[in-house]
């Protein structure tokens, strides 16, 4: 009789310690969750702190490139440059021209990469409405050609075309503005584009860029 009352104390003590046992993991299981919680909670808001410093930076290094002059550039006086509408032939003292009287009818200015070369005219009524014209004669290099196209068919309010008498290699015009470039990785393309596509040299901001002429 004292055996088994013995017996069954021992197992009643062994049954107390598995349970002390299961509550002290318990605690420990939890504690270690909210652990992690925290810690991943944590790594998410500094994610997403990061993430939106790394916008707003983004976003003051394109107002600062945009407020900024574009080294080597040339600027005419946009108060000087015609602006009516004709349907003759206009004789533009720059080439590529950067503004002046032009043509009733714009080229499509979408992210247009043409193959042959433009009638000023229409390209100049294009610059009106805030496009960049990216221009290149036979000293480009094919691989930078090719870079530029790509850069401008993603580009909404930019056109592209060949010009084999202006002066550079690579050119790019603007309503007033204009840039002499070798090579299409010039950081100044990429300025000149954070600049004056739709910019405050425009004319006629956010007028159509298709629905113009499309001679390709």
């Amino acid at each position: 009789m004292g055996s088994r009352q013995s017996d069954n104390h021992s197992r009643q003590a062994r049954i107390a310690d598995m349970r002390r046992a299961d509550r002290v993991r318990d605690r420990r299981n939890k504690a270690i969750a909210i652990t992690v919680s925290a810690a991943v909670v944590t790594g998410l808001i500094g994610f997403g702190a990061w993430v939106m410093i790394d916008q707003q930076d983004k976003k003051d290094a394109k107002v600062a490139a945009a407020k900024a002059p574009v080294d080597g550039e040339q600027t005419w006086d946009a108060a000087k440059l015609g602006r009516k509408h004709v349907d003759t032939p206009v004789k533009y003292e720059m080439n590529p021209p950067v503004g002046g009287d032009h043509s009733p009818r714009w080229m499509n200015c979408n992210g247009d990469v043409y193959k042959n070369p433009l009638p000023e005219v229409n390209a100049v009524h294009s610059l009106e409405h805030g496009a960049v014209w990216v221009t290149y004669s036979e000293k480009a290099d094919k691989a930078d050609v090719e870079k530029l196209a790509g850069t401008v068919a993603k580009t909404p309010y930019t056109l592209m075309s060949p010009d084999k008498e202006q002066a550079g290699a690579i050119m790019l015009s603007a309503w007033g503005k204009q840039l002499t470039v070798d090579k299409a990785d010039d950081p100044r393309v990429a300025q000149f584009f954070t600049k004056y596509v739709q910019g405050p040299q425009t004319p006629e901001p956010g007028a159509a860029c298709t629905n113009g002429l499309a001679d390709k």
